[in-house]
């Protein structure tokens, strides 16, 4: 079984805060149920649209292999089941940055990837980062709920 090294429900809160600056790609903002986590994400919008008030899952996983197999590098598309097809949008990229904000009982942790350019940062507890590690490959999955 592939453990994931973060899984929750999103709700969208705003599309394109600071303006539209691509056509086919939109940041979005979502705030999560479960462990009150803020994430901004560049989405390609033009396959994947999304609106103001829709909940989706948001899952980061280390590979896409049902059985927890490191991923290889390659994705060969119809081999085998996997992960991805689970999902309705998948993404693969690298977290480059991990910093803690502020200090003392308030303290925030920022993680950052790229996904071939499309950015993600997720903000919250500390706890909920135990799991990753700078320059860790990963997966972003997301469906709606």
């Amino acid at each position: 079984m592939v453990e994931l090294l973060f899984e929750d429900i999103f709700t969208l809160t705003r599309i394109d805060p600071d303006g539209k600056k691509f056509d086919k790609v939109s940041r979005i903002e979502a705030r999560s149920e479960q462990f009150d986590m803020y994430m901004q994400l560049d989405v390609n919008t033009e396959i994947y649209p999304l609106h103001v008030g829709d909940k989706f899952t948001m899952v980061l996983a280390p590979t896409l292999s049902l059985d927890g197999t490191p991923d290889s590098g390659y994705y060969m598309q119809g081999q085998r089941k996997s992960l991805a097809d689970k999902f309705e949008y998948v993404m693969h990229g690298k977290l480059y940055k991990i910093s803690e904000e502020s200090s003392g009982p308030n303290v925030k942790v920022e993680i950052y990837a790229s996904f071939g350019g499309l950015l993600m940062m997720l903000k919250g507890d500390p706890s909920n980062a135990t799991n990753f590690e700078l320059d860790q490959r990963l997966f972003l999955l997301m469906r709606k709920v």
